[in-house]
């Protein structure tokens, strides 16, 4: 091949396939803006799919009414909160409770359920009324109306999830586990906030 020209894609290769193997070395040379971008989209798409089942709900044409804002905001939450953090957690939990500790399932699970949730919940609403230009009586009233219900239906949820992913999934794919699982999670708490 002449210098300069790029390499083709492989003959008769599916498109998912050199997508799923761009993602892969992406992941790989920058895993922290890669998980960062890849939870932002998803983020997104969590509220725009909460926003096309509530139209549906109500019966009304999905197309005449999206608010982009609200997938705008969970997309600037997704980037700079759900990837970086949800990348750290989990290189912080790897180094703290490696697999070999006594009891490293059990460790894990109850570091995620019992620390990192409520705080990463905690987090989710207050950055979500800071986006919505509400002040602090706003925010205050949803904690009060929301915040609790949310971390019942977290713990009752993301547990299981939570259970295979930090402890069988490999952990550079934990986040976009988590993140693809969150499409649905996100759709339910932008109806929790209404």
């Amino acid at each position: 091949m002449a210098p300069g020209m790029s390499r083709p894609r492989a003959a008769g290769r599916p498109f998912p396939l050199t997508v799923l193997g761009h993602y892969l070395l992406l992941l790989r040379r920058h895993p922290l803006p890669t998980k960062a971008v890849t939870s932002g989209i998803l983020s997104a798409l969590g509220n725009f799919l909460a926003q096309v089942i509530e139209k549906r709900g109500k019966k009304e044409k999905c197309s005449q009414s999206l608010e982009l804002s609200g997938p705008l905001r969970y997309a600037i939450y997704g980037f700079l909160f759900t990837g970086p953090l949800s990348h750290f957690f989990y290189w912080y939990m790897e180094q703290l409770i490696p697999p070999a500790v006594p009891f490293a399932v059990v460790r894990r699970l109850l570091l995620d359920r019992l620390v990192f949730a409520p705080v990463f919940l905690l987090l989710f609403f207050f950055v979500m009324n800071l986006l919505e230009g509400q002040n602090m009586a706003a925010f205050s009233k949803k904690m009060r109306t929301g915040y609790w219900k949310a971390l019942k239906m977290n713990w009752k949820v993301w547990t299981p999830i939570q259970f295979i992913n930090i402890n069988y999934v490999p952990v550079q794919f934990r986040v976009l586990f988590a993140n693809l699982v969150a499409l649905f999670w996100y759709a339910y708490l932008a109806s929790l906030r209404k």
